[in-house]
Order: C-alpha cells, then sequence, then structure tokens
C-alpha cells in the first residue's frame, strides 16, 4: 500500500485503487476506506444472465472513494420502508465490494470478514449504512462488504442460462479476497464469510460447494438456514413474469426487457409473498456444477465444510418483522384456527404439531404462535439439525439475540440485530428498525462476539455440545452477566421429532396432507412481501 495527498491506495489484480481516510471511530491513525471496487465485469449486454467474468483492467490509480452502482431491484413498499433502508447506486458497474481496514499494506496480516447482505435475494446492496464496516476496523479486522445481482437476474432459471448467479457473483468476489485483500492489511488465510437472512442462505450454500474450499476458514449464519428451493418454483415466478411481460421465459428475451420494467414486472410477481407465509420466490437451486446437493443434506448428510467454524443462530421474535408492517400480526390473530391451518400447510406439518405448541405457550397469541411454528420449521429446525450434525468435528457455536425494539410491537424481530453486530446503532438506519437509544453495552457484547470469531475462533461462550448452550444477547439486571441457556428450545424440537415420525395417509384417503407449502385461501388475502 501506498500513499498520495488524497487517500490510501491500494493494488488489485486489475489496477490501483485509492480510498480515502475516515477519523472519529477510535482509531488515532484513521481507517482507510476503498469503496465500489469491481471484482467483476457489468454484468448487462452480451454479459446479462451470464456468470460473472474479470473486470477490464484500468491504467492509473482509480478513485474508490463513493459506493459503487447497486443492483438492479425494486424498492421496499412503503409498510416496509419505514423500518428498512435500502439506497440505490444508479450504473451498470454493480459488481462491485468494499473495504475497511486500519492497516492498509501487506505486513499486517489481520482477520477479514466478508460481509453478504439479506433482503430475500431480491434486495439490499452493501450501501445500506447499517453495514458500515469502521467499527469491525477499528478492532482490528479488514471488513469486505459486496454486492451480487439480485432477483431473476440473479436467481432466475432460465432454459438458456446457468443457475445462481447471484452466488456465483459471491464465489467470484471470494476468489478476489484471496488474491487481493493482503494489499489491504488482511490475511487471505484467516477469512470469516458472515451474512443475515438471504446472505445467510447464501453462506449455507457456499459452505456446501465444493468449488470455495481455501477461501475462507469460519462462517456465520445470522437468520438463515442452509436451503435450497424447489426448481419449478422458481421456474413458476420467472413464467409470471413472462407472462406479465408478453415475452417468452428465456433469458434471451428477458435480457432484451429494459432492467426497470423487469424490476417493476418481479415486484408485483412477488407482491403477494412472505417469508412466514409462503408466495412467489427467488432463491438458491440445486444445478450439476456449483450447487451439486442441497445445502442441508451436504452439510448435515455429507460431513461438507468438516474445518470450518461456525457461528450461527436467530432472533427471538424473527416472524414479526413481516407481520408487524400492514397490520398483519392483528389480522392473523382474528383468522385463529384458520391462521394454524395454513401454519400446517407451509410447514407440512400433521395437526398435533400446532396443538402441542398451543400447550407449550398457552399466553402466545394466534400471530406469534404461527410466527415461532413457521420460525422453527424454516430456520431453528434446521440450524439444530446443522449443530447436531457437526458434533465430534469443527466447532459450532448457537446464539439468539433477544433484546426488543424500542418501536411498537417489533419485539426482538428479523434483522434486529444488524445494528449490534456492526455497532452502527447510532445511524439513522438502525434506529428506524431498532428505535432510539439502543444499549450501547449490548451493541458493545454483540460486535465484540463477532471480532473475537473471526479473530481466533471462540466468540465467548461454550461451542455446541449435546447440552444445546445458546448464548442469548440482552440486557440483563447485571450489565456483565452473560446468560447461557441450555437447551431453550428443546421441547419444540421433540415436537417435531415425533411429527417426522408419524405416517402420513395419503390426500382422499381422510387425512390432511400438506402438499404445497402455501398459505390457505383465507391466509392469501393476508400475505405481503417487502
Amino acid at each position: 500500500m501506498t500513499a498520495d495527498r488524497r487517500g490510501p491506495v491500494a493494488g488489485t489484480p486489475y489496477g490501483a485503487v485509492r480510498g480515502t481516510y475516515e477519523y472519529g471511530h477510535g482509531h488515532e491513525d484513521g481507517i482507510a476506506v476503498f469503496r465500489g471496487i469491481p471484482y467483476a465485469a457489468p454484468p448487462f449486454g452480451p454479459r446479462r444472465f451470464r456468470p460473472p467474468v474479470p473486470p477490464e483492467p484500468w491504467a492509473g490509480v482509480r478513485d474508490a472513494v463513493d459506493f459503487g452502482p447497486t443492483p438492479p431491484k425494486p424498492p421496499y413498499s412503503e409498510a416496509f420502508a419505514r423500518y428498512l433502508s435500502d439506497p440505490v447506486v444508479p450504473g451498470d458497474d454493480c459488481l462491485n465490494l468494499n473495504v475497511w481496514t486500519p492497516e492498509p499494506g501487506r505486513g499486517a496480516r489481520l482477520p477479514v470478514m466478508v460481509w453478504i447482505h439479506g433482503g430475500a435475494l431480491t434486495r439490499g446492496s452493501s450501501a445500506v449504512p447499517v453495514y458500515d464496516g469502521a467499527a469491525f476496523a477499528r478492532d482490528g479486522v479488514v471488513l469486505v462488504s459486496l454486492n451480487y445481482r439480485l432477483g431473476v437476474e440473479g436467481y432466475g432459471l432460465f432454459p438458456d442460462a446457468p443457475p445462481n448467479l447471484g452466488l456465483r457473483d459471491q464465489l467470484a468476489a471470494l476468489e478476489w479476497v484471496r488474491d487481493s485483500i493482503a494489499g489491504f492489511g488482511g490475511d487471505p488465510d484467516r477469512v470469516t464469510v458472515f451474512g443475515q437472512s438471504a446472505g445467510a442462505i447464501s453462506v449455507g450454500a457456499l459452505l456446501a460447494t465444493p468449488r470455495v474450499r481455501g477461501l475462507f476458514r469460519r462462517a456465520v449464519l445470522q437468520s438463515g438456514p442452509p436451503e435450497a428451493l424447489d426448481r419449478d418454483k422458481v421456474r413458476r415466478v420467472v413464467r409470471r413474469m413472462a407472462t406479465r411481460l408478453k415475452v417468452p421465459a428465456t433469458a434471451a428475451a428477458f435480457a432484451a426487457v429494459d432492467r426497470s420494467h423487469l424490476a417493476e414486472a418481479q415486484a408485483e410477481v412477488g407482491r403477494l409473498s412472505s417469508p412466514v407465509l409462503g408466495g412467489p420466490a427467488f432463491g438458491i437451486v440445486v444445478d450439476d456444477d456449483l450447487v451439486p446437493t442441497d445445502p442441508l443434506e451436504a452439510l448435515t448428510e455429507h460431513g461438507a465444510a468438516p474445518g470450518v467454524d461456525l457461528l450461527m443462530g436467530w432472533t427471538r421474535d424473527e416472524h414479526r418483522l413481516w407481520l408487524v408492517p400492514g397490520g398483519l400480526l392483528e389480522r392473523v390473530d382474528r383468522l385463529g384456527t384458520v391462521a394454524l391451518a395454513g401454519a400446517r400447510a407451509r410447514c407440512h406439518c400433521g395437526p398435533e404439531l400446532p396443538r402441542g405448541y398451543r400447550d407449550l405457550h398457552p399466553d402466545k397469541g394466534t400471530a406469534d404462535l404461527v410466527g415461532q411454528l413457521v420460525t422453527d420449521h424454516l430456520l431453528r429446525v434446521p440450524l439444530h439439525r446443522l449443530a447436531d450434525a457437526r458434533l465430534g468435528g469443527a466447532r459450532s457455536f448457537v446464539y439468539e439475540f433477544a433484546w426488543p425494539s424500542g418501536l411498537p410491537d417489533l419485539g426482538s424481530c428479523h434483522a434486529l440485530e444488524l445494528g449490534f453486530v456492526f455497532d452502527t446503532g447510532s445511524a439513522p438506519a438502525s434506529a428506524k428498525l431498532a428505535g432510539e437509544h439502543a444499549p450501547r453495552d449490548l451493541a458493545t457484547t454483540v460486535h465484540t462476539a463477532w471480532v473475537r470469531f473471526a479473530t481466533d475462533g471462540t466468540p465467548g461462550w461454550p461451542a455446541w455440545d449435546p447440552t444445546h448452550p445458546v448464548r442469548v444477547f440482552d440486557v440483563f439486571d447485571t450489565p456483565d452477566e452473560e446468560r447461557i441457556a441450555f437447551g431453550p428450545y428443546d421441547p419444540e424440537l421433540a415436537l417435531w421429532d415425533a411429527d417426522a415420525r408419524r405416517p402420513r395417509r395419503v390426500q382422499g384417503a381422510g387425512t390432511f396432507v400438506a402438499s404445497g407449502g402455501g398459505p390457505l385461501p383465507a391466509l392469501r388475502r393476508f400475505r405481503r412481501t417487502p
């Protein structure tokens, strides 16, 4: 690394970049920040719906001061935009990344964390202010955040294009980190990849991908399990978009459509969709190349990523982010048993399971009962399976973020922990979800755990074992108290195990069969998407 009067300069395989020094983060010498560095060529024109390719090299020194363009995406609905920020930066060069580093230069060999943002694989970017990496750099970590293709551009399934393009973008960014991060002060042998929601699902897929071996040493899954969507489900979304656009359901036809029109059609098709209640969705699919096996199966049954330590967990009230905006919490409460029947369809379970949840949680309303049932099905059960499958191998550490938002009814909802992980609670974008005056001490505790995990592999509480230790992050009576709960969800897991052992009779033989994973018609009226 060198520097000139305008800022730090670092080399990449494609040319030199000039960042800026930022002060006021508790690092007396300032933090070097590089934004908008291209790791792949713009995915438009002849490269649209094609795998990422390296960017064109440039001569001289390229300015890397501002965030680069964000991938095409529809905006959040008004109800969700109250809580979630999603900046738009126009331009074609959207496959870019950012680096925060306290010591740019090859001699530092600092731990590296690579952030993959969430947003249902349809929204979000590395420019979201909550994801500012200054606190990680302040604490001795080189932080990298990246953009990747979203929605139909990144996860559409076509007969004339390869699948999982957004995941391929993430792989290309990790290869850039391997080849370039030493010049920014990072150690390419000490990389931790971490993500939240769809970003965590991406991390789970990367863990199961043979081509990523050696690209990272540790991984963090925040509120997202390893999973793959059914290919037919993704094809149906593409066909619905094609019908709306009046074009064939091919990559060639979609590539001829203006990207803004494509985003509008995608938003309309996904309007009646929700992570809790189901609906049209894009997602990672099993292919014959990058994702040869369902990621959860690869990790739990085939021993994928045997040497990678994991940190993983959830928020206590994940579902409330999806039910509170727009008043869905009250509407689902009013549906009562109809909502529970819809949850059965979503979870592919028998009637005994929701009855068991009602017995375990007699004080919960219907919406919270449905929310926990679906959250356990989609998230907590798979993560428990993953942690159990790795006993005796690489270590796993499990957490629950339980502090409730200061905003009405949100509780400890999905994405609430992000401002604490990044220690960006003072940013207005964090306050949109957490409210004002989020507890500073709790942010320090959570952020420090992530830094410790990236630095030495131990976040500060016992690794997963047969007692199922879970670190609960909340504000307790004693400020320095560290609460470890042992098996807090074991009663619910026992219900799922019992349900899996029950025989199912075929539909038409007098027994309900959960066949589609979607909501019942009465619930369908109330689905919303961010």
